[in-house]
C-alpha cells in the first residue's frame, strides 16, 4: 500500500509561483513512479508531469505548461515537487499525486496508476 500527502496549493496571483509536494510512504515498489495530474472546473483530469524516482527521469506531456510547471524528488525518492512558474489562470485546478510500480507503460497516464492522494487546490486570479 501507498500513501500520499499533497500540500502546498494555495491562492495566487498571475505571474507568481507555487511549489506543491506530494510525500510518498509505504511499499517502495508501488512508488517507484509518482505523477501529478490536474483537473480544473469543467475538464477532464490532465497530466501535468512524472518522474520515476529510480534515477529521477522525467517526463511531460506536450502541453502549454511544460515549459512552467517543473517535477523533481528529493535524494530519498520518497517527497515530490511540482514547481510552479509564471502562473496563469488555466493553471488553476485541483493537484493530485499518483504514483505507480516502476513498471508502468505509460507515466502520463492516469490509468497506469493504483494511488492518489486527496488533492490540493491552486488557484490563480489576476
Amino acid at each position: 500500500q501507498v500513501q500520499l500527502v499533497e500540500s502546498g496549493g494555495d491562492s495566487a496571483q498571475v505571474g507568481g509561483s507555487l511549489t506543491l509536494t506530494c510525500v510518498a510512504s509505504g511499499t517502495a515498489y508501488f512508488r517507484k513512479s509518482i505523477a501529478w495530474f490536474r483537473r480544473a472546473p469543467g475538464k477532464e483530469r490532465e497530466a501535468v508531469a512524472a518522474i520515476y524516482t529510480d534515477g529521477g527521469k522525467t517526463f511531460y506531456p506536450d502541453f502549454e505548461g511544460r515549459r512552467r510547471l517543473t517535477i523533481s524528488q528529493n535524494s530519498a525518492g520518497d517527497t515530490v515537487y511540482l514547481q510552479m512558474n509564471n502562473l496563469k489562470p488555466e493553471d488553476t485546478a485541483m493537484y493530485y499525486c499518483a504514483a505507480g510500480s516502476w513498471a508502468l507503460r505509460d507515466r502520463l497516464a492516469a490509468s497506469e496508476y493504483e494511488a492518489w492522494g486527496q488533492g490540493t487546490q491552486v488557484t490563480v486570479s489576476s
